[in-house]
């Protein structure tokens, strides 16, 4: 029999057998095969089949791999039609070719099975063919609504701003909400795609937003875009409205009195959500006491009422460019649970004791009545800690304790350092907007000692509750950042070997003192950023939990977020259960109130900080990119910061981003070398990397899409390479429709040399997969009316 025949009836074999594994030889036994070819006939079938994933391989033995079935995931599309799925259960994302998505949506849930393994030498990554549908995300869409239709029976069409879903026609049927021509609209899907009518949807108008040049509603269309809830409902503002806006004296059973302590906030000057007080002292043993405490939102958001579940719902507070959309209403947020200086609050408190080494040797968990005796900014403490004579003298009083924060982080930060925390310090952008929310500005902000101080506080007090909790064995919250896996490690290594450097660990067993030594060898080189860049690609995602499974970033065994309940629900549920097990004890009945529950909870506010973060990239995203609008023609001083087949991403000072395209690089011939990540001039040997300066003039701006195009003022000043390029790995110049896709799989690999895609780039291309690490350190400066937003804590 020829080959596709034998791995025919293999294949049947095994699958018909599926519960055991056979060798090679009782397969060939078993056909009969006993020619002196048969053997490796049947050898080289079994390998063909492995590598299409039919089959698998255990121990010298073959087995039916039900995987071969299909793998269930997650469909992320292409303006063009093709897209990724991304599986759990794979490393790489799987390509779909256009014909082969089912009409699958971005973000819809499939199945998919696996046409092809890919090769990881070549550069590729498995392909698949969506075979099910098995639930659509996306419900509603939002974009310009334009009166009358081609098709009978429709009253208008929609233009979709999301660019993922643009090139769908999305016809409009009467019976929703009137609007006018030119409005933004959201409409609820009632027809998908189907296969006859493959780029077709329809539904009815739910909302209008306004016009889209009216002041806001840029903003909100992403806002629905992203099915954020942005109004509370008359129930959830009653249950609110009804909360007392001081602490009554029954509140103060079971509380510890402190308002005594010289408790302090430090936050933005813009804030109005003040949630956590500092406050230090040296013991008399020379050990330092440290005291957290964090608002007590869970006393006035009792579990299983209105105001939990639209907490719940929202998952966290999300902070636009000129606006918060909050987790609790105003009241609660800005109000009775802001811990406002001169007023009793009610507070979760985190007491700790350090050696002058930093050492926790104790700690305590209580409830407590807590006044702050003064409302610090920042930038106030930062000029304290830096000598300013008028500002010290303006808080004589508070002076010394300062002083003494400032020593006990410079020790705890070392103590993190030492077990190998990881420290990325990327710039983040404030955009300035104006009164008709037009960006005026975007300035850098400065990270002072201020900051970084509140930074190791509340990092200290979110590991000693989680510390305390994993050591009783009880169900809880945990947030974690497990270790990179080992395709990613492995990678990662070999692009650091690639540029020189050392690496002296097990990618079986990286730990993240690893990636903090290859981080410093690299520290003030040329090559920093790049280096920088891969490392946060190879690292996971953080998530919630209720495993403790540590912080790799952060470089600590246990962790868990306590210090923010009044904009982030998992911090809410975590206060739950410290009075929980307070008030009941650990025994088997009290674990198993919540031991059900923490999973999906963990699963369901993950999910919504993933919506957040989103919505918080596209908006900025779209407001630089207005910034832009009228600095076409202007040139810039850029860096490399990303690097792809298709061409080259940039960033200005401003971190505003955008791309060359390969058909901009007109002085040679590029081809991408994915080893170096760099695009290599074929017969001119210029070579571009991530890290690299370039001065770039920006020709196109399209704020719908959120993207800029830059060209290279002086191609000429690039450097020569040495490093020879393979033909298979093409970059190109010249040709307008070679524009390969610019939304990669997480893997960074591309398996379709003809996905191709319109020219531009979006703002928030960057390093998705690793954002929960440098949120886990940071705290946001926000507030009521102008937060701009970066980092969290």
């Amino acid at each position: 029999m020829d080959a596709q025949q034998l791995q025919k009836e293999l294949f049947g074999f095994l699958k018909a057998n599926n519960t055991q594994s056979y060798s090679a030889q009782t397969l060939t036994d078993g056909l009969r095969l006993n020619d002196v070819n048969g053997f490796t006939q049947v050898v080289q079938a079994l390998a063909q089949l492995e590598r299409d994933g039919q089959i698998a391989e255990i121990d010298g033995a073959f087995k039916y791999n039900a995987k071969s079935q299909g793998y269930i995931g997650t469909f992320r599309s292409n303006a063009k039609g093709f897209g990724f799925v991304a599986v759990d259960d794979l490393t790489e994302d799987v390509f779909v070719n256009p014909d082969n998505t089912a009409q699958a949506l971005n973000l819809d849930q499939v199945r998919v099975t696996l046409l092809t393994k890919g090769d990881a030498d070549a550069g590729r990554g498995p392909e698949g063919i969506v075979e099910e549908i098995i639930s659509h995300d996306l419900n509603q869409v939002v974009g310009e609504f334009k009166l009358g239709s081609d098709y009978t029976g429709y009253i208008g069409t929609i233009n979709i701003t999301d660019k993922k879903n643009a090139n769908y026609n999305f016809l409009v049927s009467e019976g929703g909400v009137t609007a006018n021509d030119g409005e933004v609209v959201v409409a609820q899907i009632k027809e998908y795609p189907t296969p006859a009518m493959p780029k077709h949807m329809n539904g009815v108008i739910s909302e209008t937003i306004g016009f889209k040049d009216e002041p806001g509603v840029d903003i909100m269309a992403i806002v629905h875009q992203h099915k954020v809830p942005a109004v509370f409902d008359e129930e959830v503002l009653a249950q609110a409205e009804a909360i007392p806006d001081h602490v009554l004296d029954s509140e103060w059973a079971g509380r510890e009195d402190i308002t005594d302590q010289p408790l302090v906030t430090i936050d933005s000057i813009e804030s109005k959500d003040l949630d956590d007080a500092v406050v230090v002292w040296k013991l008399e043993n020379g050990n330092f006491h440290l005291g957290v405490h964090i608002a007590d939102v869970s006393h006035y958001v009792p579990e299983g009422t209105p105001l939990d579940d639209e907490a719940y719902n929202r998952g966290t507070s999300v902070y636009l460019t000129d606006r918060v959309i909050p987790m609790l209403p105003r009241n609660i947020s800005n109000g009775i649970a802001s811990l406002n200086p001169g007023v009793e609050r009610l507070a979760m408190s985190a007491e700790m004791e350090f050696t002058p080494q930093g050492k926790l040797v104790d700690y305590r968990l209580h409830q407590s009545v807590m006044k702050s005796h003064a409302r610090m900014t920042y930038k106030a403490v930062n000029a304290i800690l830096d000598g300013d004579e008028e500002t010290r003298e303006e808080y004589a009083d508070l002076v010394p304790m300062f002083e003494t924060m400032g020593e006990l982080h410079k020790i705890l930060a070392q103590k993190r350092i030492d077990r190998g925390a990881i420290e990325f310090d990327a710039p983040e952008a404030k955009i300035i907007v104006d009164a008709a929310g037009k960006p005026t500005d975007i300035q850098i902000r400065e990270r002072g000692l201020s900051e970084r101080i509140i930074e190791s506080f509340m990092l200290s007090a979110n590991e000693t509750v989680a510390m305390h909790f994993d050591q009783l064995k009880v169900p809880f919250l945990y947030r974690v950042h497990t270790s990179p896996d080992l395709d990613k490690s492995v990678r990662f290594f070999e692009f650091v070997k690639a540029l020189g450097g050392k690496v002296n660990a097990d990618p079986n067993k990286v730990k993240p003192m690893d990636f903090q030594k290859i981080h410093d060898e690299f520290m003030g080189l040329p090559s920093e950023q790049m280096v920088s860049t891969m490392m946060l690609r190879s690292m996971q995602r953080a998530a919630y939990t209720n495993e403790s499974l540590g912080h790799f970033g952060l470089g600590a065994e246990y962790y868990t977020h306590f210090t923010s309940p009044i904009r982030r629900y998992p911090d809410l549920t975590v206060h739950r259960l410290i009075k929980w097990y307070e008030k009941n004890g650990t025994d088997e009945a009290a674990q198993a109130k919540y031991r059900d529950k923490l999973s999906e909870i963990g699963n369901d506010t993950s999910m919504r900080e993933r919506r957040s973060i989103d919505t918080e990239r596209d908006t900025d995203a779209m407001k630089k990119t207005e910034f832009m609008e009228d600095k076409v023609g202007q040139e810039f001083d850029a860096v490399v910061n990303g690097v792809m087949k298709f061409g080259m991403f940039v960033s200005l000072d401003n971190t505003v981003e955008g791309l060359i395209h390969t058909s901009n690089l007109t002085d040679d011939y590029y081809m991408y070398d994915e080893s170096h990540l760099a695009l290599i001039g074929r017969r001119f040997h210029h070579i571009y990397q991530i890290g690299q300066a370039v001065k770039v003039k920006l020709v196109r701006v399209n704020k719908e899409q959120s993207s800029l195009d830059f060209v290279l003022v002086d191609p000429d000043a690039a450097p020569i390479t040495d490093i020879k390029v393979a033909d298979g790995h093409r970059g190109g110049y010249g040709d307008k429709n070679n524009k390969n896709h610019h939304d990669k799989p997480r893997n960074g690999k591309y398996n379709s040399g003809n996905a191709k895609k319109s020219q531009g780039t979006s703002q928030r291309h960057n390093n998705g997969q690793a954002l929960g690490t440098l949120n886990d350190r940071r705290k946001p400066n926000d507030s009521r009316d102008n937060a701009n937003r970066k980092g969290r804590h």
